[in-house]
């Protein structure tokens, strides 16, 4: 690319993260625009590193990317999640914001990857593999005590609007 040249559509990475109260899994960084087929690949590789009590207890959240929710891919994830999958049609609108990686993961996060400025996507994705490594067990336990509180504003507003008592 000559000096004044700028590309038409700016570097872009996806991140994929499991969050558990005793552990992450993770991260996955995508460099490409994510596939039906690449992302049932992650699936299959995220649920390869699960405990029985993660597969029998835990919740699969996703948002509502195509790639994400195509039959074949929604299928499999209900087969190992059951009624425990936090998606596009299943869940309520806004509501996944009551779960860990949208109210504090990736908030968390953004501040942190770009304190040094990366100047590269490669060291950004250092910077988000470092900073995801460094969430400490004790920051996983007392962020999944704030979602049960969370969820119990929740029930106490009826479904309606709680940010005033958080």
């Amino acid at each position: 690319m000559k000096r004044n040249e700028e590309p038409i559509h700016s570097e872009k990475i996806g991140v994929w993260c499991g969050m558990y109260s005793r552990r992450k899994i993770g991260p996955i960084i995508f460099d490409a625009t994510i596939t039906t087929a690449a992302y049932m690949e992650m699936f299959n590789t995220f649920v390869n590193q699960l405990v029985d009590e993660e597969l029998s207890i835990g919740y699969f959240q996703q948002d509502g990317a195509t790639s994400h929710n195509s039959h074949a891919n929604m299928a499999e994830i209900q087969f190992f999640s059951g009624d425990r999958v936090i998606s596009k049609g299943i869940w309520q609108p806004r509501s996944p914001d009551l779960t860990p990686p949208d109210y504090f993961l990736w908030g968390y996060l953004n501040g942190r990857v770009y304190h040094n400025k990366p100047q590269t996507i490669d060291a950004l994705k250092a910077n988000i593999t470092e900073e995801i490594r460094a969430v400490t067990a004790d920051v996983l336990a007392r962020t999944f005590q704030n979602m049960a509180r969370r969820f119990q504003n929740c029930l106490d507003a009826n479904g309606g609007h709680f940010q005033h008592v958080l």
